[in-house]
Order: structure tokens, then C-alpha cells, then sequence
């Protein structure tokens, strides 16, 4: 696994838009599609990283807190899937019903998504208020595997509660480290 950092796309910069199929459900959804009333959060990652696996249930507890307060959820996996087949879209479907990930889980097919988001790493956290604009990108929390820091999705929860609430953000916010993106 090669350790990488967000690239820290700038503060309100515009959601990318995309057509994506859902892996859940065979359905093709763009950002439009799934944004949320107060805001948005998009997530990049894959099925295999070990940085993934380790907050994996942190990211749904997450999912399921928020969705209900106005949140849109979305994990997107840009992964190039003849390299990495663990990452394909009927494995995507597997790995989300072992999860139990019922919030879209997208596949960037020809990673031009990663891409436009300026995504580098798995997993990897953008925020979009409801005008579409990025709030807050960077990390979960400051645990990661083995570093035995518990797990509590902390700065991500407080990125979310403050745009609900309509509070500033605590400075700076620190990158997402993870796998870096597998490219073509």
C-alpha cells in the first residue's frame, strides 16, 4: 500500500458534475441526482484498502446519522479495475452488501470523476454545502490502521454538524491519508 494525502481541493470550489452507475443498483445517477437538501458528501474509495476497511463502518454510521438531517451520501471507487479486480462493480455490489452500505456506491469506469474532484487517495472526504460549493475536505478522523488512535469519525462529524448548524470550521483542516488511487 502506498501511504498518500488528499491534494486538498480549494474551499468552494463547485461540485464536478457525473453520471455514474450505482453499483447497489444498476441505476445511473449524476451529483444532481443525489445531493442533499443541506448539503453533500462524496467519498472516495475502493473495496480493498486497508485504510478503507479500517473506517468502513465509521462511513456508514456516518451515512445513516446525517441522511436523515438532509445529508446526500455517495461513495465513488475509481480504481482501475484490469489491475485491481477486487475493485470491479460486482464486487463493489459485494463488498457494499457485506457493509451493509445502502447509500450509492459508484463506479468512475474511465476515472475522469477522481479526476475533476481532484480525488488522490482512498478513502477520501468532500463536503458540499447546499449551493454545491466544497465546505470541507480532508480526513475522517485522526486514527488510521494499527496507530491505535480509536476511531470516531470526529473531524468529519464536526465538519458536518457545522454545516448543518451553520457554524465555522475549526482551522486547518488536516488532508485524508489512505491508498493512493489506482490510475489507468
Amino acid at each position: 500500500m502506498s501511504q498518500t494525502s488528499s491534494n486538498m481541493l480549494a474551499l468552494g470550489t463547485t461540485a464536478p458534475e457525473f453520471r455514474l452507475q450505482d453499483t447497489n443498483s444498476n441505476y445511473t445517477y449524476s451529483f444532481e441526482d443525489l445531493k442533499g437538501s443541506k448539503g453533500t458528501l462524496v467519498i472516495f474509495m475502493c473495496n480493498h484498502c486497508p485504510y478503507v476497511l479500517h473506517v468502513i463502518n465509521e462511513i456508514v454510521m456516518i451515512a445513516n446519522d446525517y441522511r436523515v438531517q438532509g445529508i446526500g451520501v455517495m461513495a465513488i471507487s475509481s480504481n482501475d479495475i484490469e489491475k485491481f479486480p477486487q475493485d470491479a462493480p460486482e464486487m463493489m455490489t459485494e463488498f457494499a452488501f457485506q457493509n451493509k452500505i445502502d447509500f450509492p456506491y459508484l463506479f468512475d469506469e474511465t476515472q475522469e470523476t477522481a479526476k475533476a474532484f481532484d480525488a488522490a487517495c482512498t478513502p477520501d472526504f468532500f463536503l458540499f454545502d447546499n449551493r454545491d460549493r466544497l465546505f470541507y475536505r480532508g480526513q475522517l478522523d485522526d486514527s488510521r490502521p494499527n496507530n491505535g488512535i480509536p476511531l470516531n469519525g470526529s473531524d468529519l462529524r464536526s465538519a458536518i454538524d457545522a454545516l448543518i448548524y451553520n457554524r465555522s470550521l475549526k482551522d486547518p483542516q488536516k488532508p485524508s491519508v489512505g491508498c493512493n488511487i489506482k490510475w489507468k
